[in-house]
């Protein structure tokens, strides 16, 4: 195969993350050729058997350093940004990752006349009181001036396997009697699967999808923290007691537990702000045809996928409640 007919080239920025991994996996299927960019290359190896020989390949970058972004776009043909964090630590803040990594991606892949596809959250807002929400709209803002036919994805709340929401409460319940509903449970989501948020970006990948807009990316089932908790509960084969928290208490909470050196904080006050919100795909967006089901993907049950991966959380694992034998 010579050098003008080989397939595509897009470098996937946090491809050994979360939602990474499996944009990894949707694209190898397609048959394009992926560069995998992140921090660690030697702790994605673990992604090459979703391709064929040769067909990935890893790059050392980091967000916060530019040359090193330059450098993993160099002969792509198209960049997708899946990076992002949930709280800060370190020099890992949402400024410096969600916001200055975002427009250094942006400049990088229009230096080189590549596409780029950029994983937002909805909600992002750039005038929000959340530090998360507010850089996830400072970068939208920033990644629509630098390359204006972009396709920006917001997803909902993402699960799956390795998601750190359903696995974080399902393990907070194998712990504990009771389970914290912040503001009462009251606020809305609507889970998406993962791949169904990866099917989404290859599709962007395929050029199926128009530039230069937002598309929201929302599940079948649009449910309350609370029925969100009972739906994890149900599934883990758990009865808990649920602990109304008000806003106030909820983020005086969250303050303090990210005080705590070299521990993940189950809460944080910016996570508190943010479910002061709902987090659901707006009627703006259905109208105009720019979710999901417009682009021709059917969203997954949250029903049909959560026992997948949950079942080791069940008292007895796989076996509660079945009647076999192990």
């Amino acid at each position: 195969m010579t050098l003008s007919n080989l397939p595509p080239l897009v470098t996937v920025f946090g491809g050994s993350g979360f939602v990474g991994r499996h944009v990894v996996r949707a694209l190898a299927k397609r048959g394009y050729r992926i560069r995998v960019a992140v921090r660690r290359p030697d702790l994605a190896f673990f992604l090459q058997p979703l391709g064929n020989v040769g067909q990935i390949s890893f790059v050392q970058a980091n967000l916060r350093y530019r040359a090193s972004v330059d450098k993993a776009v160099q002969g792509a043909d198209h960049v997708v940004n899946c990076v992002g964090i949930l709280f800060e630590s370190g020099r890992n803040n949402f400024d410096a990752v969600q916001d200055f990594g975002a427009r250094a991606v942006a400049e990088a892949a229009r230096s080189v006349g590549a596409k780029l596809t950029h994983i937002s959250a909805i909600g992002a807002d750039a005038k929000s009181e959340s530090l998360y929400a507010a850089s996830k709209g400072r970068a939208e803002a920033a990644v629509k001036a630098i390359v204006p036919d972009a396709v920006i994805l917001r997803p909902s709340i993402i699960f799956g396997p390795e998601d750190g929401f359903f696995n974080k409460f399902a393990a907070m319940a194998k712990m504990l009697p009771v389970l914290p509903l912040v503001g009462g449970g009251k606020t809305k989501f609507q889970p998406v699967h993962v791949e169904d948020v990866a099917e989404a970006v290859a599709r962007s990948v395929d050029g199926k999808l128009a530039g230069g807009k937002t598309y929201e990316l929302g599940g079948r089932d649009v449910l309350s923290f609370r029925e969100c908790m009972e739906t994890m509960l149900a599934v883990v084969d758990r009865k808990r007691l649920f602990l109304p928290l008000p806003f106030g208490i909820a983020s005086l909470i969250g303050s303090l537990s990210s005080l705590i050196p070299f521990v993940k904080p189950a809460l944080t006050s910016d996570q508190v702000k943010l479910l002061k919100k709902d987090n659901v795909v707006s009627e703006a967006a259905k109208a105009e045809g720019r979710t999901l089901e417009a682009m021709g993907i059917t969203p997954v049950t949250l029903d049909s996928i959560l026992p997948t991966y949950l079942v080791h959380y069940r008292p007895h694992g796989q076996f509660t409640g079945s009647g076999k034998a192990a």
